[in-house]
């Protein structure tokens, strides 16, 4: 499937969702006017950002391939899980000193990726729009179906069924509004 064919059917996608959304804006403004303070307000966080996310893959090489030669990122470290003999522990660098590591799990006969609640929904990752566009075309020319949202979000799946979204967008910034000050 094309680039253009994955857009086409995500704006069908789009406005199928559009006809079965619920307004929920009052509750949203209600939420923001409770516990959303103005920025000069806010604490500074307690915490120093994520150290690393840690996810599952099934193939430890195909997992490389797929971060670093079709997303960019650099495979920065690989060792034994300390918590698990026989198991890798290993680290893609995905910029401004934020670190994405996976483990495989063998013998353990994991099942694939599914949604829960209480469970992991997707990773988004900021990239320029050179690299945005770069990654698009090569996920498209491995086979990966990806759904491009407004221009500059695209989300599709690793090889383990993992959600990823691209944004094209710089780092603390959604839908064109600083997420922090």
């Amino acid at each position: 499937m094309s680039a253009r064919d994955v857009d086409d059917a995500a704006a069908g996608d789009e406005a199928q969702q559009a006809q079965a959304r619920v307004d929920r804006s009052d509750e949203w403004d209600a939420l923001r006017a409770k516990y959303l303070l103005p920025a000069s307000e806010r604490p500074a966080s307690t915490g120093q950002g994520i150290h690393h996310m840690a996810l599952l893959c099934s193939d430890v090489e195909q997992t490389i391939r797929f971060y670093q030669d079709l997303l960019g990122f650099p495979l920065v470290e690989l060792f034994e899980n300390r918590d698990y003999e026989g198991s890798t522990h290993f680290f893609f660098d995905i910029g401004h000193g934020n670190l994405l590591a996976f483990f495989d799990f063998p013998r353990l006969g994991l099942e694939p990726y599914r949604e829960v609640l209480g469970g992991f929904h997707h990773v988004a990752l900021s990239v320029s729009r050179e690299q945005f566009d770069a990654s698009i075309e090569r996920l498209a020319a491995a086979g990966v179906d990806v759904h491009r949202v407004a221009g500059e979000s695209a989300y599709f799946s690793d090889p383990d069924g993992t959600r990823l979204e691209l944004l094209a967008a710089p780092l603390h910034e959604m839908l064109g509004r600083s997420l922090v000050d």
